[in-house]
């Protein structure tokens, strides 16, 4: 079963709910002569007693007064205090043990399987607090050996990650929000939360996406509880988690319980916009222009070749170019590049881009001596008429260079 509930440093002298200085929770005093019935109901009672009166906070304090009496080292305890997420039916099953509630009643047992469309049997309460404690400490134990291996990296002592201080700003950051889900518990019916403007609030006090980050997390166990409590299968379908579940908010009728699925649906919503707006708003940096010079370092050319007696051109002058003229001094084979419609020529490697691949072609030249000398000095507009002369097979250049190509000419 999903749930969390953050934990937060207890302020000192901090009041319960309602002014219950006062009040007395419900006896288990004489539960023994009780038949399974009236024992149900007086489980409840005292169930709902502590949900209704008291933080969350509260209730789980009573998991670690439980974990005191029953074995657990102080290790334990500092894991499951570290681990920061808790099951509110946790600390109030085990507060119920510390009232005096048996771990087992065969007589409940006996009701239950009496209760029409009921199944499947009740387990003592220990076999699934045990078995969540083992999993807090699990988790808790892990982020305390990441701290301490934070801790030895700096000399000086403990120095707060940034990370850390994200979240302790992002606890700060929905104040509001945890004192209207505070208001809620202690009266929903006065306290509906279907009103509360989430989004504005979060705004309103400066959230940023650093901060959603750690609220996602923190009440993404809230919501997924809320959201099983509302899926709940007919009564002699639910295990036993889902029997818990249904107890701890035994307090709240169906339109309250829709009143809180719908509190954090909205509340993830509000993350949801918040993450979206920031991308539309943020400033996207231009990725730096290379240099013509930068982007053909790496292209693969022959400077000049003394047998035909020819010299390339500068590489650089082919970015952005409109016609490029090459030789390949051992195929002897002479083509012409052509940009794509309202393109121009660029490099990227050792390979040409952005050329028109069906007007890109080459031709061989028998008499290499002869002809380049007219290609060194021809001008654009007279290379079609010049390679058209050419009486040789044309194919398809593939735009790639290699140490034995000739720039011959580059025009704009």
């Amino acid at each position: 079963m999903a749930s969390g509930v953050k934990i937060r440093k207890k302020k000192k002298n901090q009041a319960p709910r309602r002014g219950t200085r006062g009040l007395q929770a419900p006896s288990f005093e004489g539960w023994e002569q009780l038949d399974g019935a009236k024992y149900s109901r007086l489980k409840s009672s005292v169930h709902d007693f502590y949900y209704m009166n008291f933080k969350y906070s509260d209730n789980v304090e009573h998991t670690f007064t439980w974990m005191k009496q029953n074995g657990y080292t102080k290790d334990d305890i500092a894991s499951v205090r570290k681990s920061g997420k808790f099951q509110i039916v946790l600390g109030i099953n085990c507060k119920l043990l510390l009232d005096g509630c048996p771990d087992y009643n065969e007589k409940e047992q006996e009701y239950w399987q009496s209760c029409p469309g009921t199944s499947g049997d009740i387990q003592p309460m220990t076999e699934w607090i045990t078995k969540r404690i083992g999993e807090l400490i699990e988790t808790g134990s892990t982020m305390i050996e990441e701290k301490k291996e934070e801790e030895k990296k700096t000399k000086k002592g403990y120095i707060p990650t940034i990370q850390e201080r994200l979240e302790e700003a992002a606890e700060e950051k929905i104040e509001d929000i945890e004192t209207w889900i505070d208001e809620f518990l202690i009266d929903p019916q006065k306290n509906k939360l279907k009103d509360k403007n989430i989004l504005q609030t979060l705004k309103r006090v400066g959230t940023n996406l650093g901060h959603v980050r750690f609220m996602r997390k923190w009440y993404k166990g809230p919501l997924e509880e809320m959201q099983e409590l509302h899926d709940l299968p007919a009564p002699a379908k639910r295990d036993e988690m889902q029997k818990q579940l249904e107890e701890g908010y035994a307090h709240l009728n169906k339109a309250q319980r829709k009143d809180a699925l719908t509190f954090y649906e909205r509340m993830f919503q509000a993350f949801d916009i918040m993450l979206a707006e920031n991308k539309h708003t943020r400033i996207v940096r231009k990725p730096k222009q290379k240099t013509a010079a930068e982007q053909v370092k790496k292209l693969k050319y022959k400077v000049y070749d003394s047998d035909f007696g020819i010299t390339s051109k500068e590489p650089a002058e082919i970015i952005d170019s409109t016609m490029l003229v090459v030789f390949n001094c051992k195929t002897r084979k002479i083509g012409v590049y052509y940009p794509e419609p309202h393109a121009t020529l660029k490099v990227k490697g050792t390979t040409i881009q952005f050329f028109d691949p069906e007007r890109s072609v080459q031709k061989t030249i028998r008499k290499p001596q002869e002809v380049l000398s007219q290609w060194k000095k021809i001008t654009k507009h007279k290379v079609p008429k010049q390679f058209e002369i050419l009486k040789t097979t044309e194919t398809k250049l593939n735009g790639r260079f290699n140490p034995e190509t000739i720039i011959l000419q580059v025009f704009k």
